[in-house]
């Protein structure tokens, strides 16, 4: 489904991964967490094909084809989806109008044929109900006026309508409660499938508390570092990231 082989990204003259290798089988769900700093968001980023990193070397591999040669919409159409940590607002731009032409672009590619009107507002009402987005919600420009978890459950709710082969959830539950978290948790598993891969970035366990991966990696200097079950995650919520932050460190000196 996924696989990351020796990728090494640069911003500038700061190398941010090094020779990082990561592989996602097909129906897996794997959280990678790491100290601020490790290269995570990076990561995320690189996969969807979001600017301003350099590919020193390296391949990203999604069902078996090199996604660093196709543009981001290409990659969308190949089946990618990121769920990004700070939504960005879209002041004029209707969200129902967003959702149907991400929605119908995409079939395009696909080379579907569009959706009808009431079949696409059945798809859009199956979706709202999953994540309680409320209909006042679907009227206003996209994400402009929203709270923090309200940008987060229609970032879900935009996955649950584009129905991807593989998403990435860079840091989610980042500025949710309890309760968001709670939804945004159901909404993801709701998609879990075995045609479905997940890579979720996350500091805190709790979001893996209601999202439970099958594996757990820890990101430090650039690369993982360590790897293991749920269980993981339980043992980080103890330690914390002392002995990874010090890798981090030496790292940066090198």
């Amino acid at each position: 489904m996924l696989e990351v082989k020796n990728l090494n990204v640069a911003i500038g003259d700061r190398q941010i991964l090094n020779d990082l290798n990561l592989s996602v089988a097909e129906g897996e769900v794997a959280a990678i967490m790491g100290p601020n700093g490790s290269g995570k968001s990076t990561l995320a980023y690189v996969i969807a094909g979001k600017e301003d990193y350099e590919v020193l070397s390296g391949e990203v591999l999604v069902n078996g084809e090199n996604v660093l040669e196709l543009s981001p919409d290409e990659r969308a159409a190949r089946g990618l989806f990121l769920a990004f940590q700070y939504p960005v607002e879209i002041p004029g731009v209707a969200t129902m109008t967003f959702l149907k032409a991400a929605l119908n672009a995409q079939r395009k590619a696909r080379g579907e044929a569009e959706l009808s009107i009431p079949e696409f507002m059945k798809r859009v009402k199956k979706a709202g109900d999953m994540l309680n987005i409320k209909q006042d919600m679907l009227k206003r420009a996209l994400n402009v006026g929203f709270s923090g978890g309200e940008k987060k459950r229609m970032d879900i709710m935009q996955m649950a309508l584009l129905e991807p082969s593989f998403a990435i959830l860079d840091e989610t539950d980042s500025g949710l409660d309890i309760d968001a978290v709670r939804i945004v948790a159901e909404g993801v598993n709701a998609l879990r499938s075995p045609k479905r891969g997940f890579l979720i970035i996350t500091h805190y366990p709790r979001l893996l508390d209601h999202i439970v991966p099958d594996t757990v990696h820890v990101m430090a200097g650039g690369r993982i570092v360590r790897s293991g079950g749920k269980e993981l995650a339980n043992e980080l919520e103890k330690s914390g990231y002392r002995e990874y932050e010090a890798e981090d460190l030496i790292e940066a000196r090198a």
